[in-house]
């Protein structure tokens, strides 16, 4: 089965899958236990942690080894809620992942305020600076790059003006990790990143944050992570997490400007890809086409159909996996907040599909997913016009 949904989870990296039996058989003591066998433990993962904090540019006291970017989000906004003041507010970019968007929610349901973004799904910089000018919020968050579309968020740009006004700034790094290189994120406030965006395995995430100063825990009950995560490490997952993050960074060695000859030909696949699409599926629209996105996602609005047979479902009896914007409008689920952010209507984020590749995906890989996507065309009804 042809499996384009890497966005959403990644297969697990041999190297991974290698580092964790390792770990697993050499590393079989509790990191805070005091005997020789958990100090290997510890001194395995403090190893990680400086492997990590080289990757991020940032300082390895600054790294929260977590379950996952849903954990270090809620921790975000747990932290924030109990140290800054009760009638400050938090700024969200109108396409964030719901990971962040539910945690603030929660913590600060009265007093946030949403970022607008362009029609190509980008932020808008320029309602930003102004409103800096006039606000000062107490906490910013915007993604590296999104999740359904694909598009590359001018986090540099955000940091910056945060840096200018003393706002902390929150980025979430999931999608971007593993296919950008990830040096300078370590700069952000706090960075989250998930292991098996990019190989590593599920379970296991990080989380930076200022090492200095009072932070709130969301986990208590231990004094592991600097007592700013309690529970006991995985030093296996991290491990893991690590290897798989090495190799993706390999493959992206020696580029400064983050787009090496591997990306390159990545990109290349995408642009044919998109290309053929157009040409031979008429109807379809590209999300954010008029700006860079990762060289891995493709968000694409369907040709019109009955809505009762979806392009997912279709495709997934073909053979090939791919994900969904939204569900057809049954009354049943909401319309992608990304695509109304981006004004999108609800019938049109209805036609919504994402096809996220891998490292590993081949020519022949996006070929085939082209030929599945003429057959579901064909066999799938036109919708009646009225």
């Amino acid at each position: 089965m042809l499996y384009f949904d890497h966005n959403a989870t990644s297969p697990l990296h041999p190297a991974a899958r290698q580092a964790w039996l390792d770990a697993s058989e050499r590393f079989i003591g509790n990191p805070s236990s005091p005997h020789r066998i958990g100090a290997r433990a510890d001194a395995a993962l403090s190893e990680a942690r400086e492997r990590l904090a080289r990757i991020l540019g940032c300082d390895a006291l600054d790294l929260v080894f977590t379950s996952g970017a849903t954990e270090s989000a809620n921790t975000v906004f747990h932290h924030a809620a109990r140290t800054i003041p009760p009638d400050a507010e938090v700024w969200l970019s109108a396409i964030e992942h719901p990971c962040v968007t539910a945690a603030a929610r929660h913590h600060f349901a009265k007093r946030l305020r949403w970022i607008p973004v362009t029609r190509e799904g980008v932020l808008d910089r320029n309602w930003l600076e102004k409103q800096l000018k006039r606000s000062h919020p107490r906490l910013i968050a915007v993604m590296a790059a999104n999740n359904e579309t694909g598009v590359v968020q001018p986090w540099h740009d955000v940091l910056r003006l945060c840096r200018e006004r003393d706002v902390p700034f929150l980025c979430d790094a999931v999608q971007w990790i593993g296919k950008l290189r990830a040096q300078g994120l370590g700069e952000c406030d706090f960075t989250m990143g998930s292991a098996h965006k990019f190989g590593g395995p599920r379970g296991v995430g990080f989380l930076k944050c200022p090492k200095h100063g009072r932070f709130e825990p969301l986990l208590r009950g231990g004094s592991q992570e600097e007592a700013r995560r309690a529970g006991t490490e995985n030093v296996p997952g991290v491990l893991a997490m690590l290897a798989a993050l090495e190799v993706r960074e390999e493959s992206m060695k020696d580029d400064l400007q983050s787009r090496s000859h591997a990306i390159v030909r990545k990109c290349g696949l995408q642009r044919a890809m998109i290309e053929s699409i157009l040409n031979q599926l008429p109807g379809t629209e590209i999300v954010g086409a008029k700006h860079f996105r990762l060289w891995n996602t493709i968000c694409l609005l369907m040709p019109e159909v009955d809505c009762r047979v979806r392009w997912v479902v279709k495709l997934d009896k073909l053979g090939v996996a791919v994900s969904t914007g939204s569900a057809c409008a049954s009354g049943k689920e909401e319309p992608s907040p990304v695509l109304t952010a981006m004004g999108y209507t609800p019938a049109q984020a209805a036609r919504a599909l994402r096809f996220s590749a891998g490292w590993e995906t081949t020519r022949e890989d996006w070929e085939q997913l082209l030929d599945l996507l003429l057959q579901a065309q064909l066999e799938i009804k036109p919708r009646r016009k009225k």
